[in-house]
């Protein structure tokens, strides 16, 4: 799907931002006990890798409403996401700092994801007889 100036979903900066989160998360999620390994670890690293995937997988379907549909379920892989760090927080597997760090990063990749489907929408009706 080509989208402006961009050649290809690398380029933008919504994707980068999810990569460096689900680094980011991979890193934090590191340190989390290892009977969590198959529990909250590997549902915060899953919703979190949803993000960047669903972004390149809508990216490559073609059609700006298959990009939208996946736009919007990177946008709620990120809730979900939200929703395992503020469990994780709960039990005391992430502090406070670093939990208000990770839901900024959430927040900042939901904005442009919200801005990014707007405006792809706007684009489609606009270009519907």
């Amino acid at each position: 799907m080509q989208e402006g100036s961009f050649r290809s979903h690398k380029d933008l900066d919504v994707w980068k931002k999810a990569v460096r989160l689900v680094v980011d998360l991979y890193k934090l999620t590191k340190c989390f006990p290892p009977d969590e390994r198959f529990g909250l670890t590997g549902q915060i690293r899953r919703a979190s890798t949803s993000v960047p995937a669903n972004i390149a997988e809508g990216w490559g379907r073609g059609s700006t409403k298959e990009y939208i549909q996946f736009l919007k379920i990177a946008r709620g892989s990120l809730t979900e996401l939200d929703t395992h760090l503020i469990v994780s927080g709960e039990l005391g597997y992430i502090k406070g700092p670093e939990l208000a760090s990770m839901q900024t990063a959430i927040s900042d990749v939901g904005k442009m994801l919200n801005r990014l489907i707007k405006a792809l929408d706007a684009k489609r009706l606009a270009s519907t007889p």
